[in-house]
């Protein structure tokens, strides 16, 4: 017996209720004008962006032999880090109105500047988006060096588990080494044979900037430094580009891979909203609108904040919970779910709805869902 044969009708009748909600948010969205471009923005952010870039690289120059030069590294780093979140967003269409102009944004701010490769990307990102937090289906919870859900937890012995008891004390050291994966992986792609759309290209951006970047540095300054220079700025890099998509999902519920959800309850429930004004968005490139972004991807960055109202509305009519924390609260729920990944119940799954398909009742995601958290 599948799991739509299993459920009862009144659950039938709440996801058609949700299905509706979504549809009269969508058409609100359409009239209120929010996914209209915003070439202003972009393109005053993408210049400073660029002016920052070459004052860096000015100071390298001036710099030379010192080893001053390792904060011009961690300053780089976050310069890279908002090209490849606004490469995130050329790839989502959120910068210009044509696909192809995106595609092209985002092989200049991804592949040439970012370093990394679209097409690994959106293979990625495109399965992480249609089911967030979906073991089997979700790569970013997918089986790795961490374990992201009891499942993989309950799968390792030995040496495995106990890491994997305690991974928080070691997952930030872990994403020092993310910016040199996400380069590698970026690599693997275009080179293997899995078909990708403009690999030449991508393949040549990927070479152009690591080879210009790795001689860049060798003729500033002497080997030994820019191997320092090289160790710093990827870990910063990886740091801060990790660290930017850390409080949107880890730690919200996970969802077995048999189970059905609607289009709204499968973004809101499995996404959290990170508060703290206009440094945290500057910071997490939008990213701090995780709910708003699941529901519109291709809304551009600065108009997710006006939606929030109306997706907050929806939610509560609905009684789905809306979550939003603070970043360091947001931080501390990541660990301790690390930590607690299949020690704190047998039952591997914490999603309301997972419940809900094994005969808790029906209405228990009205009572879990009544009161929003913060």
């Amino acid at each position: 017996m599948t799991v739509q044969a299993a459920r009862p009708a009144r659950v039938d009748r709440a996801q058609d209720r949700y299905t509706g909600s979504y549809t009269q948010l969508s058409a609100a969205v359409k009239e209120s004008g929010l996914l209209q471009r915003r070439y202003g923005y972009y393109w005053t952010k993408i210049s400073l962006t660029v002016v920052a870039l070459a004052g860096v690289v000015a100071g390298m120059v001036l710099l030379g032999d010192s080893w001053l030069q390792l904060l011009l590294a961690a300053v780089l780093a976050v310069i890279l880090t908002q090209f490849a979140l606004l490469g995130h967003d050329a790839a989502h269409r959120q910068i210009f109105r044509t696909s192809w102009a995106n595609e092209w944004a985002s092989l200049g701010l991804g592949n040439l500047l970012g370093g990394f490769s679209l097409g690994w990307w959106q293979h990625k990102h495109s399965s992480h988006h249609a089911n967030p937090n979906k073991a089997g289906s979700d790569p970013d919870v997918a089986p790795g060096v961490l374990a992201f859900t009891p499942y993989a937890r309950a799968e390792r012995h030995g040496l495995g588990r106990y890491l994997a008891d305690r991974q928080a004390w070691f997952y930030f050291p872990l994403l020092m080494l993310e910016g040199l994966n996400l380069h590698v992986a970026s690599m693997r792609r275009v080179v293997s044979r899995t078909p990708m759309k403009r690999r030449r290209w991508e393949l040549a951006l990927l070479l152009i900037r690591h080879l210009g970047y790795l001689t860049g540095l060798l003729l500033i300054m002497p080997p030994g430094t820019a191997a320092a220079f090289l160790g710093v700025q990827l870990a910063s890099y990886g740091l801060y580009l990790g660290g930017a998509f850390t409080p949107n999902h880890i730690g919200m519920p996970t969802v077995p891979p048999n189970l059905k959800i609607d289009f709204l309850r499968r973004q809101v429930l499995m996404s959290r909203n990170v508060s703290g004004g206009w440094l945290v968005h500057f910071l997490l490139g939008g990213l701090d609108f995780q709910i708003e972004h699941h529901l519109f991807p291709s809304m551009p960055r600065p108009n997710l904040r006006k939606l929030q109202p109306l997706v907050r509305q929806v939610c509560a009519e609905n009684k789905i919970t809306y979550t939003e924390k603070s970043l360091p609260a947001a931080y501390a729920t990541v660990l301790r779910y690390l930590n607690k990944v299949g020690l704190a119940a047998r039952d591997p799954f914490g999603c309301p709805l997972a419940a809900q398909m094994r005969g808790a009742g029906p209405d228990l995601l009205d009572r879990q869902t009544a009161r929003p958290t913060r």
